[in-house]
């Protein structure tokens, strides 16, 4: 014989947004080719690897390499949070936040665009170092600047959370 509670439906309301159609996902390749870039450059920096490009290659050298790393390793952790808030939809960064979002939007632009402008004056200045020549930084400023523009996204959604025509 069943209990009340067994022939009881419990209804639980939404508290959550679903993953954000694809973009948790996104979040965390952008986050792993982060991750690998910061990877290479404590092999080469520490372990001293000669199948990578050569330290030099890896930053401007205007932050000592540790104070560097260090940055480096906070924007990973926060971004990990970030992806996972974003997957599970839940928490802080997981929430709707609009206005945020198109600031962080434009925020995303200008500061790809100035990687754009920074390649395109390095290559002019620096002509034997055409095409991929001390560009990682460049490129991962690029990875970075998406990141950014993805997650703007979330913040950007409006609708209300598990509704049908959530984001």
């Amino acid at each position: 014989m069943g209990s009340d509670r067994d022939s009881q439906e419990v209804i639980y309301a939404p508290t959550t947004w679903p993953p954000a159609d694809g973009r948790a996902p996104v979040l965390a390749g952008l986050a792993s080719l982060f991750f690998l870039r910061v990877l290479g450059q404590v092999l080469v920096t520490y372990r001293k690897v000669k199948w990578l490009p050569a330290v030099e290659h890896w930053q401007s050298g205007l932050l000592p390499y540790p104070v560097l790393l260090g940055i480096q390793s906070a924007m990973l952790g926060t971004m990990v949070a970030m992806v996972r808030g974003v997957w599970r939809g839940t928490g802080w960064f997981a929430r709707s936040r609009p206005r945020a979002g198109r600031r962080l939007l434009w925020f995303g632009r200008v500061y790809f665009a100035s990687m754009i402008v920074r390649y395109a004056v390095t290559m002019t200045v620096r002509p034997q170092w055409r095409w991929f020549g001390h560009t990682i930084p460049m490129i991962f400023h690029c990875v970075l600047a998406t990141y950014l523009m993805v997650y703007s996204r979330v913040l950007g959604r409006t609708n209300s959370p598990c509704s049908p025509d959530a984001e």
